[in-house]
C-alpha cells in the first residue's frame, strides 16, 4: 500500500469503526483488490458506487457478494478473483462501516456531496417510476413528493426511497362467525394474532380457524429493493431531487 493510500485509509476510518478486526482487514483487501475500480472508500470511480449497490444493501455475510468477485462479471469488465471466504466476509464488513457511516451522515457536503450521488438520468427515473417500478400508484410528484428534493439532504432522500420509515400495518382478522375485525396490527405469529380497532380497544385471538389478511404499506417497497439494478437507484435519486 503507498502512502497517499495509507493515508487516506487513516483518514476514513477515523468515521468507520477502526476498532473492529473484520473491518481493518476488510478495508485493506478492499482497497488492494477492488479501490482502483470501485474508489478506495467504494463510492464509485471506473466501476460503481458500492454504497449504493442493492447487492451489497441485501448482502448480509458474504453470501451474495463472495458469487460475485469470484466470477467477476465479465459482461461489465470485472474479472473474478479468488479470494477466500474469510476474505470476502470482511470485505462484506468494511461495505457495511461504509453504508452505515453514509446513512449517518447528518449534512452534505460532508463525506458524501451531491456531485457523487447525482450520477443518474432524471429522465430514466421518471420512467421508471411512471412505468416498471409502478411508484406512480402510490405516490405523485404533484402530491406527497412535491418539493420531496428541497425537503430532504441528498443522503437522506435516497436513504429514505430505498429503505422507507417503517409505517404501522393493519389487519382484518376474518372469525368463524363471520364477524370482521380490523385495526392496527399489534401481533402475529403461527398460533395468535392481534390487533387494536379504531376506537383503541385491543383483540387478540388464537389463528387456529381464523382468517387474516395482513396489509403492509411498505411492501411494493421491500418487493423493489430486491429488483432494482444499480442504475435504477441512481436514476430514481436523480428524479426524486429534481423535483424541487
Amino acid at each position: 500500500m503507498n502512502l497517499s493510500i495509507f493515508f487516506f485509509s487513516a483518514v476514513l476510518l477515523v468515521a468507520a469503526d477502526r476498532t473492529d478486526p473484520a473491518v481493518l482487514r476488510g478495508q485493506k483487501a478492499f482497497v488492494s483488490a477492488c479501490g482502483f475500480c470501485h474508489g478506495n472508500d467504494a463510492t464509485g470511480n471506473r466501476a460503481p458506487d458500492l454504497i449504493r449497490s442493492p447487492l451489497v444493501n441485501r448482502d448480509d455475510h458474504g453470501e451474495l457478494l463472495g458469487p460475485m468477485i469470484k466470477n467477476g462479471r465479465p459482461d461489465k469488465g470485472m474479472p473474478g478473483s479468488p479470494m477466500t471466504d474469510a476474505q470476502i466476509a470482511d470485505i462484506n464488513a468494511f461495505l457495511k462501516a461504509r453504508l452505515k457511516e453514509s446513512l449517518g451522515s447528518a449534512s452534505v457536503p460532508r463525506d458524501y456531496p451531491l456531485e457523487k450521488l447525482l450520477t443518474g438520468n432524471a429522465k430514466a427515473g421518471e420512467a421508471y417510476f411512471n412505468g416498471a417500478g409502478k411508484c406512480h400508484s402510490c405516490h405523485s410528484p404533484a402530491g406527497d413528493l412535491a418539493g420531496i428534493g428541497k425537503k430532504y439532504s441528498p443522503v437522506d432522500l435516497q436513504s429514505r426511497f430505498l429503505y422507507p420509515r417503517a409505517v404501522a400495518r393493519t389487519a382484518t382478522v376474518m372469525l368463524p362467525s363471520g364477524k370482521q375485525v380490523s385495526g392496527k396490527l399489534e401481533f402475529l405469529d403461527e398460533f395468535d394474532v392481534a390487533v387494536r380497532d379504531a376506537s383503541g380497544e385491543y383483540h387478540s385471538w388464537p389463528r387456529d380457524g381464523l382468517k387474516v389478511e395482513v396489509h403492509n404499506p411498505l411492501a411494493a417497497h421491500e418487493e423493489l429493493i430486491r429488483q432494482y439494478t444499480d442504475a435504477d437507484v441512481h436514476n430514481i435519486f436523480a428524479y426524486l431531487e429534481s423535483l424541487k
